[in-house]
C-alpha cells in the first residue's frame, strides 16, 4: 500500500494558504491560491495519490467538502477548538497554520467534524437552522416591545398579549405621537418576524416529508414535526456515532468523567455540545412526561420515585428518547408503544443517575 500524502489548507474567502507533506513528515510543496474550485483542484492534482485533504471547520467547509471530495481519497474537516497546537503554540500565521494542521492530521491528532456532503440534505439542514433562528428573532422582537411598554407603566404585559390584546395595550399609553410611531415601527418588526417564522415552518414541514425517518420519529410522544425534522437534519446519519453514549454527549445529555490521581470521580454534563439538539431532546422529554399515559412518562415517574430531582429525571428520559430514536433510525424500525416501556428503561443502561 502506497504511503498517504497529506494536503492542508488554511482557508479564507479570497485565498487559501496550503501545501502537502509526505507520510514521513517531509514538506514537498506550498501554495497560495484563490479560493475557487478550479484553482484548488489544480494544485491538488499535483499531489500523488493517495491524498488526504484536511481543512478547519468554517463557513466554507461544507462547500469545499462537496466540491473536492472526488479529487482526494479522504477529506477531514478538523474541529478548530481541539487544535490547540495551532492556536496556542509558538508563532501563528497562515503559512505556519497549514503546516501544523498537516502534521496533526499525519499523526492522527485531528478531531473530525461531520459533513454529509449531500447538497439537498445540507440545504434542508440550513433551512431547519433558519427556522430556529427566526424563532429566536421573533422572541427577541417581542421582548423589545414588552420592555418598551413596561417603561410606560404597563408592568403586567406579556409576550402573548402582543397578539391577543394589542389595541387595548396601545390605548393605555400616554398621548405621545412620537411614542406611538416608535412602537408602530417595533410592532412592524415583530409582525414581520412572525410572518417569516410561519412561512419558514411551512416550508420546513413540506421539505421534511421527503425524508421517511422524520415521520417515524413523530410517532414518539413529545416529538412533533419541528423536533423530528431538527433531530433528523442536525444528526444527519445515525452511523456517525459509535454508541448511544457518544450520541448523548453530542446532545449535551450524557456524562463526562473527571478524575485526577486519587481524587474523587466527578461526573458532569458536557459543556460543549449541540445546543439546538439539547433543547429539542429535553423539550421532547418534558412534553412526553407532561402528557402522561406513555412509556416515557412512566419512566419519568419511576425516576422521581428513586429520589431523582425533576431535572435529572427529565434528562434520563431524554437519554432514553434519544436512544430509541437512534435505534429506530439505524434499524429502519417503527416506534412500538407496546414495547416502549421496556425499551425506554433498557436504553438507560449505563447512564446512571448522574447529576
Amino acid at each position: 500500500m502506497r504511503p498517504m500524502n497529506y494536503i492542508a489548507f488554511d482557508v479564507h474567502c479570497a485565498f487559501c494558504e496550503g501545501g502537502w507533506v509526505t507520510e514521513s513528515g517531509k514538506e514537498k510543496r506550498s501554495w497560495r491560491v484563490a479560493t475557487t474550485i478550479p484553482a484548488l483542484a489544480a494544485v491538488i492534482a499535483e499531489v500523488p495519490r493517495p491524498r488526504l485533504l484536511v481543512i478547519e471547520e468554517g463557513p466554507l467547509a461544507d462547500w469545499l467538502v462537496r466540491e473536492l471530495s472526488g479529487r482526494v481519497d479522504q477529506v477531514v474537516v478538523a474541529d478548530p477548538y481541539r487544535n490547540a497546537l495551532i492556536a496556542k503554540e509558538g508563532d501563528k500565521d497562515d503559512a505556519i497554520d497549514w503546516r501544523k494542521l498537516a502534521h496533526l492530521a499525519r499523526g492522527g491528532y485531528v478531531k473530525a467534524v461531520h459533513h454529509g456532503g449531500d447538497l439537498e440534505r445540507s440545504v434542508f439542514k440550513q433551512h431547519v437552522q433558519l427556522y430556529h433562528r427566526r424563532v429566536r428573532l421573533r422572541h427577541a422582537e417581542a421582548l423589545r416591545v414588552v420592555w418598551r411598554l413596561r417603561r410606560f407603566g404597563l408592568t403586567t404585559v406579556k409576550v402573548k398579549d402582543l397578539d391577543t390584546r394589542r389595541d387595548a395595550l396601545l390605548s393605555r399609553l400616554p398621548d405621545s405621537a412620537l411614542l406611538r410611531r416608535g412602537l408602530r415601527t417595533m410592532l412592524e418588526g415583530y409582525d414581520l418576524a412572525t410572518a417569516q417564522l410561519r412561512r419558514t415552518r411551512r416550508e420546513m414541514a413540506g421539505a421534511a416529508r421527503a425524508y421517511e425517518p422524520v415521520e417515524r420519529f413523530m410517532a414518539l410522544p413529545g416529538v412533533k414535526a419541528v423536533r423530528a425534522a431538527t433531530f433528523f437534519a442536525v444528526v444527519d446519519t445515525p452511523f456517525r456515532f459509535k454508541s448511544k453514549q457518544a450520541l448523548w454527549k453530542y446532545l449535551g445529555i450524557g456524562l463526562e468523567r473527571r478524575r485526577s490521581g486519587n481524587g474523587p470521580l466527578r461526573l458532569r454534563v458536557p459543556p460543549r455540545c449541540n445546543r439546538l439538539l439539547k433543547n429539542v431532546i429535553l423539550g421532547a422529554a418534558k412534553s412526553a412526561a407532561a402528557s402522561g399515559d406513555n412509556p416515557f412518562a412512566d419512566l419519568y415517574e419511576r425516576h422521581l420515585g428513586m429520589n431523582c430531582s425533576p431535572r435529572i429525571a427529565r434528562r434520563n428520559v431524554a437519554r432514553s428518547m434519544a436512544a430509541v430514536m437512534w435505534g429506530m433510525w439505524k434499524s429502519g424500525s417503527a416506534y412500538d408503544p407496546s414495547r416502549g416501556a421496556g425499551q425506554a428503561a433498557g436504553e438507560l443502561t449505563g447512564a446512571g443517575r448522574g447529576r
